[in-house]
């Protein structure tokens, strides 16, 4: 008897309920590759990480943006719209710089991102794309995309996608 009343006294105390761990720890894990391209002229790209529908039709929520965020009066936002699929399904009606979400831009390497369950509160569960897009100062764009579940299954494989010019191999992991 005394074991029952426990959570419930350590409830009232703290305030705090007592939830299962596990739907807390569920997560998203993105592994991005920025290749090393020989060029005249590089520039680091710009990339934005988002949550859309299947059918590609509406953005449900923007995970990250990697951008200039360190030139002066924000200009580095002026060039956000060169994601082209990233702005029109979500980029143009965000104030940025956005708590995070936005980040400066990468290196030429692999990188990885990891999403709580609280970072994606509000995700119904289904089937998802996670979209990656990539636009590069005197270079190019590209999109990739790679399908997931949410929320997260014991023994969910990692997905996996390659870019062809501006991203290389990108994996998603999920855990629950």
């Amino acid at each position: 008897m005394r074991a029952m009343k426990t959570p419930t006294l350590f409830a009232a105390v703290t305030g705090v309920a007592a939830v299962p761990a596990a739907a807390d720890a569920a997560e998203l894990t993105v592994s991005v590759e920025i290749p090393r391209l020989s060029v005249a002229e590089y520039h680091r790209p710009y990339v934005a990480l988002w949550i859309e529908r299947p059918d590609e039709t509406a953005a449900v929520k923007t995970l990250a943006v990697w951008y200039d965020t360190k030139l002066a009066k924000g200009e580095g936002a002026t060039w956000l719209k060169d994601m082209r699929q990233w702005w029109r399904k979500a980029g143009r009606s965000m104030t940025l710089p956005a708590d995070g979400v936005s980040g400066p831009t990468k290196a030429p390497g692999k990188h990885q991102a990891v999403f709580t369950a609280a970072q994606l509160s509000g995700l119904a569960p289904g089937q998802y794309n996670l979209a990656i897009e990539a636009a590069r100062e005197v270079g190019g764009r590209e999109v990739v995309r790679v399908p997931f579940s949410w929320p997260p299954k014991a023994g969910a494989r990692p997905a996996s996608a390659k870019g062809a010019s501006e991203l290389g191999a990108i994996s998603v992991s999920t855990k629950p």
